[in-house]
Protein backbone atom coordinates (compact mmCIF):
# COMPACT_ATOMS: atom_id res chain seq x y z
CA UNK A 1 0.00 0.00 0.00
CA UNK A 2 1.18 3.51 -0.84
CA UNK A 3 1.37 5.38 2.54
CA UNK A 4 3.47 8.63 0.70
CA UNK A 5 1.32 11.53 1.89
CA UNK A 6 2.31 13.57 -1.72
CA UNK A 7 0.12 10.73 -3.11
CA UNK A 8 -2.86 11.07 -1.77
CA UNK A 9 -2.53 14.61 -2.60
CA UNK A 10 -2.92 13.79 -6.19
CA UNK A 11 -5.22 10.86 -6.37
CA UNK A 12 -7.73 12.30 -3.54
CA UNK A 13 -8.69 14.98 -5.91
CA UNK A 14 -8.19 12.96 -9.05
CA UNK A 15 -10.90 10.15 -7.02
CA UNK A 16 -13.30 13.52 -6.50
CA UNK A 17 -13.19 14.22 -10.56
CA UNK A 18 -13.71 10.87 -11.23
CA UNK A 19 -16.41 10.15 -9.07
CA UNK A 20 -18.57 13.21 -10.21
CA UNK A 21 -18.08 12.47 -13.81
CA UNK A 22 -19.12 8.89 -13.14
CA UNK A 23 -22.25 9.57 -11.36
CA UNK A 24 -23.02 10.94 -14.62
CA UNK A 25 -22.20 14.66 -14.46
CA UNK A 26 -19.40 16.21 -16.43
CA UNK A 27 -18.32 13.88 -19.05
CA UNK A 28 -15.52 12.80 -19.85
CA UNK A 29 -13.43 14.96 -17.24
CA UNK A 30 -13.10 11.07 -15.68
CA UNK A 31 -9.95 10.47 -18.33
CA UNK A 32 -8.21 13.61 -15.76
CA UNK A 33 -8.01 11.21 -13.41
CA UNK A 34 -4.75 9.09 -14.32
CA UNK A 35 -2.78 11.92 -15.22
CA UNK A 36 -3.56 13.46 -11.76
CA UNK A 37 -2.29 9.77 -10.46
CA UNK A 38 0.43 10.02 -12.56
CA UNK A 39 1.95 13.14 -11.60
CA UNK A 40 3.29 11.31 -8.20
CA UNK A 41 3.14 6.98 -9.49
CA UNK A 42 3.75 5.77 -13.22
CA UNK A 43 0.64 6.24 -15.10
CA UNK A 44 0.87 2.11 -15.49
CA UNK A 45 0.17 1.83 -11.95
CA UNK A 46 -2.46 4.28 -11.94
CA UNK A 47 -4.42 2.58 -13.56
CA UNK A 48 -3.80 -0.64 -11.99
CA UNK A 49 -5.11 1.57 -8.61
CA UNK A 50 -7.89 2.99 -10.16
CA UNK A 51 -10.17 0.54 -12.18
CA UNK A 52 -11.29 -1.18 -8.91
CA UNK A 53 -12.56 2.34 -8.29
CA UNK A 54 -14.08 2.61 -11.08
CA UNK A 55 -16.10 -0.79 -10.72
CA UNK A 56 -17.35 0.38 -7.34
CA UNK A 57 -18.33 3.95 -9.00
CA UNK A 58 -19.92 2.14 -11.41
CA UNK A 59 -21.81 -0.33 -9.59
CA UNK A 60 -23.40 2.60 -7.19
CA UNK A 61 -24.02 4.88 -10.47
CA UNK A 62 -25.97 2.00 -12.09
CA UNK A 63 -27.77 1.37 -8.84
CA UNK A 64 -28.85 4.92 -8.74
CA UNK A 65 -29.62 5.01 -12.34
CA UNK A 66 -31.44 1.86 -12.20
CA UNK A 67 -33.66 1.44 -15.12
CA UNK A 68 -33.09 5.44 -16.25
CA UNK A 69 -31.57 4.94 -19.47
CA UNK A 70 -31.80 4.71 -23.18
CA UNK A 71 -31.95 1.47 -24.86
CA UNK A 72 -30.92 1.87 -28.26
CA UNK A 73 -27.50 3.81 -27.86
CA UNK A 74 -26.75 0.86 -25.87
CA UNK A 75 -27.36 -1.25 -29.23
CA UNK A 76 -25.88 0.99 -30.93
CA UNK A 77 -22.54 1.50 -29.22
CA UNK A 78 -22.05 -1.58 -26.91
CA UNK A 79 -21.22 -4.19 -29.59
CA UNK A 80 -18.91 -1.98 -31.46
CA UNK A 81 -16.65 -0.76 -27.87
CA UNK A 82 -16.55 -4.55 -26.55
CA UNK A 83 -14.79 -5.10 -30.29
CA UNK A 84 -12.78 -1.92 -29.95
CA UNK A 85 -11.70 -3.16 -26.49
CA UNK A 86 -10.54 -6.59 -28.03
CA UNK A 87 -8.69 -4.56 -30.51
CA UNK A 88 -7.07 -2.45 -28.39
CA UNK A 89 -5.92 -5.28 -26.15
CA UNK A 90 -4.20 -7.18 -28.77
CA UNK A 91 -2.61 -4.09 -30.06
CA UNK A 92 -1.47 -2.89 -26.70
CA UNK A 93 2.30 -3.48 -27.13
CA UNK A 94 2.51 -2.07 -30.36
CA UNK A 95 0.40 0.73 -30.69
CA UNK A 96 1.44 4.75 -30.26
CA UNK A 97 -0.47 5.85 -27.30
CA UNK A 98 0.44 9.74 -27.88
CA UNK A 99 -0.75 9.55 -31.71
CA UNK A 100 -4.23 8.34 -30.28
CA UNK A 101 -4.48 10.95 -28.02
CA UNK A 102 -3.63 13.52 -30.43
CA UNK A 103 -5.99 12.00 -32.67
CA UNK A 104 -8.53 12.10 -30.39
CA UNK A 105 -7.76 15.38 -29.06
CA UNK A 106 -8.29 17.13 -32.20
CA UNK A 107 -11.25 15.37 -33.15
CA UNK A 108 -13.20 16.23 -29.66
CA UNK A 109 -12.00 20.01 -30.32
CA UNK A 110 -13.29 20.18 -33.36
CA UNK A 111 -16.55 18.33 -32.52
CA UNK A 112 -17.31 21.53 -30.09
CA UNK A 113 -16.22 24.11 -32.20
CA UNK A 114 -18.53 22.77 -35.04
CA UNK A 115 -21.09 22.66 -32.54
CA UNK A 116 -20.87 26.50 -31.12
CA UNK A 117 -20.18 27.79 -35.15
CA UNK A 118 -23.80 26.34 -35.82
CA UNK A 119 -24.69 27.46 -32.40
CA UNK A 120 -24.01 30.88 -32.56
CA UNK A 121 -24.03 31.44 -36.27
CA UNK A 122 -28.12 30.37 -36.35
CA UNK A 123 -28.21 31.90 -33.05
CA UNK A 124 -30.32 28.95 -32.23
CA UNK A 125 -29.62 25.15 -31.10
CA UNK A 126 -28.58 23.07 -33.68
CA UNK A 127 -31.40 20.13 -34.44
CA UNK A 128 -31.04 16.95 -32.46
CA UNK A 129 -29.04 14.17 -34.27
CA UNK A 130 -30.90 10.78 -35.26
CA UNK A 131 -29.59 7.38 -34.28
CA UNK A 132 -27.39 5.48 -37.27
CA UNK A 133 -26.31 2.25 -36.28
CA UNK A 134 -22.96 3.41 -38.14
CA UNK A 135 -22.05 5.95 -36.79
CA UNK A 136 -22.94 4.04 -33.34
CA UNK A 137 -21.05 1.17 -34.24
CA UNK A 138 -17.78 3.50 -35.54
CA UNK A 139 -17.74 5.86 -32.18
CA UNK A 140 -18.13 2.94 -30.24
CA UNK A 141 -15.41 0.92 -31.75
CA UNK A 142 -13.23 3.84 -30.89
CA UNK A 143 -14.07 4.74 -27.48
CA UNK A 144 -13.13 0.42 -26.70
CA UNK A 145 -10.19 1.14 -28.27
CA UNK A 146 -8.74 4.41 -26.79
CA UNK A 147 -10.60 3.55 -23.76
CA UNK A 148 -8.41 0.34 -23.77
CA UNK A 149 -5.06 1.88 -24.84
CA UNK A 150 -4.96 5.50 -23.61
CA UNK A 151 -7.65 5.80 -20.87
CA UNK A 152 -9.37 7.83 -23.25
CA UNK A 153 -13.05 6.33 -24.53
CA UNK A 154 -15.12 9.48 -22.82
CA UNK A 155 -15.14 11.85 -25.95
CA UNK A 156 -15.74 9.45 -28.54
CA UNK A 157 -18.91 8.18 -27.22
CA UNK A 158 -20.03 11.70 -26.22
CA UNK A 159 -19.50 12.74 -29.81
CA UNK A 160 -22.34 10.12 -30.58
CA UNK A 161 -24.48 10.97 -27.36
CA UNK A 162 -24.10 14.62 -27.15
CA UNK A 163 -25.82 14.79 -30.67
CA UNK A 164 -28.69 13.15 -29.27
CA UNK A 165 -30.18 15.65 -27.10
CA UNK A 166 -31.38 13.05 -24.39
CA UNK A 167 -33.04 13.76 -21.34
CA UNK A 168 -30.07 14.59 -18.63
CA UNK A 169 -30.59 11.81 -16.89
CA UNK A 170 -31.28 9.42 -19.51
CA UNK A 171 -27.94 10.61 -21.01
CA UNK A 172 -26.20 9.90 -17.22
CA UNK A 173 -27.67 6.67 -16.70
CA UNK A 174 -27.03 5.31 -19.96
CA UNK A 175 -23.20 6.51 -19.71
CA UNK A 176 -23.02 4.77 -16.37
CA UNK A 177 -24.31 1.41 -18.04
CA UNK A 178 -21.73 1.81 -21.33
CA UNK A 179 -18.85 2.56 -19.35
CA UNK A 180 -19.83 -0.32 -16.43
CA UNK A 181 -19.72 -2.85 -18.96
CA UNK A 182 -16.10 -1.51 -20.88
CA UNK A 183 -14.59 -1.54 -17.28
CA UNK A 184 -15.88 -5.03 -16.32
CA UNK A 185 -14.92 -6.40 -19.55
CA UNK A 186 -11.27 -4.93 -19.31
CA UNK A 187 -10.52 -6.39 -15.52
CA UNK A 188 -9.52 -9.69 -17.47
CA UNK A 189 -6.64 -8.03 -19.83
CA UNK A 190 -5.56 -5.61 -17.09
CA UNK A 191 -5.37 -8.52 -15.22
CA UNK A 192 -3.48 -10.64 -17.59
CA UNK A 193 -0.99 -7.43 -17.40
CA UNK A 194 -0.26 -8.03 -14.21
CA UNK A 195 -2.15 -4.78 -12.95
CA UNK A 196 -3.23 -6.06 -9.85
CA UNK A 197 -0.38 -6.34 -7.22
CA UNK A 198 -1.38 -6.37 -3.08
CA UNK A 199 -0.35 -2.70 -2.83
CA UNK A 200 -2.38 -1.55 -5.27
CA UNK A 201 -5.30 -3.38 -4.11
CA UNK A 202 -5.02 -1.70 -0.72
CA UNK A 203 -3.93 1.51 -1.99
CA UNK A 204 -7.19 1.59 -3.52
CA UNK A 205 -9.34 0.30 -0.63
CA UNK A 206 -7.91 3.16 0.96
CA UNK A 207 -9.58 5.48 -1.58
CA UNK A 208 -12.84 3.94 -1.38
CA UNK A 209 -14.65 6.28 0.95
CA UNK A 210 -13.82 9.11 -1.22
CA UNK A 211 -15.07 7.15 -4.17
CA UNK A 212 -18.62 6.59 -2.64
CA UNK A 213 -19.32 10.33 -1.66
CA UNK A 214 -18.01 12.05 -5.25
CA UNK A 215 -20.06 9.47 -6.71
CA UNK A 216 -22.86 10.80 -4.78
CA UNK A 217 -21.91 13.59 -5.68
CA UNK A 218 -22.30 13.55 -9.26
CA UNK A 219 -25.72 12.16 -9.09
CA UNK A 220 -26.78 14.72 -6.98
CA UNK A 221 -25.83 17.79 -9.01
CA UNK A 222 -27.19 15.74 -12.01
CA UNK A 223 -30.79 16.20 -10.55
CA UNK A 224 -30.11 19.36 -9.66
CA UNK A 225 -28.16 21.10 -12.66
CA UNK A 226 -31.08 22.35 -15.35
CA UNK A 227 -31.06 20.72 -18.64
CA UNK A 228 -29.80 23.41 -21.19
CA UNK A 229 -26.70 23.69 -19.00
CA UNK A 230 -26.17 20.31 -17.92
CA UNK A 231 -25.09 19.99 -21.83
CA UNK A 232 -23.34 23.80 -22.25
CA UNK A 233 -21.03 22.02 -19.34
CA UNK A 234 -20.68 18.75 -21.45
CA UNK A 235 -19.83 20.76 -24.47
CA UNK A 236 -17.05 22.91 -22.42
CA UNK A 237 -15.78 19.66 -20.50
CA UNK A 238 -15.13 17.65 -23.98
CA UNK A 239 -12.87 20.97 -25.08
CA UNK A 240 -11.28 20.72 -22.11
CA UNK A 241 -10.21 17.22 -22.57
CA UNK A 242 -9.63 17.72 -25.94
CA UNK A 243 -6.78 20.41 -25.44
CA UNK A 244 -5.48 17.59 -22.62
CA UNK A 245 -5.26 15.41 -25.19
CA UNK A 246 -3.47 17.00 -28.01
CA UNK A 247 -1.16 18.40 -25.30
CA UNK A 248 0.03 14.72 -23.93
CA UNK A 249 -0.20 13.34 -27.82
CA UNK A 250 1.71 16.16 -28.98
CA UNK A 251 4.40 15.93 -25.66
CA UNK A 252 4.56 12.06 -26.57
CA UNK A 253 4.88 12.56 -30.06
CA UNK A 254 8.24 15.21 -29.76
Amino acid sequence: MITDPIFYFAAIPAVILVGISKGGFGGSIAILGVPLMALVISPIQAAGIMLPILILMDFIAVASYWGVFDRKVLWMTLPGALAGLGAGYLMATTVDESLVLLIIGVVAVAFTLDHWRKLYLSGKQPDRAGHSLTKGSVWGFVSGFTSFVAHAGGPPYQMYTIPLGLDKRIFAGTGVIFFFTMNVVKLVPYFLLGQFSPANLLTSAALLPVAVLSTLLGVWLVKIVPQALFYRILYVVVLIVGVKLIYDGIAGLV
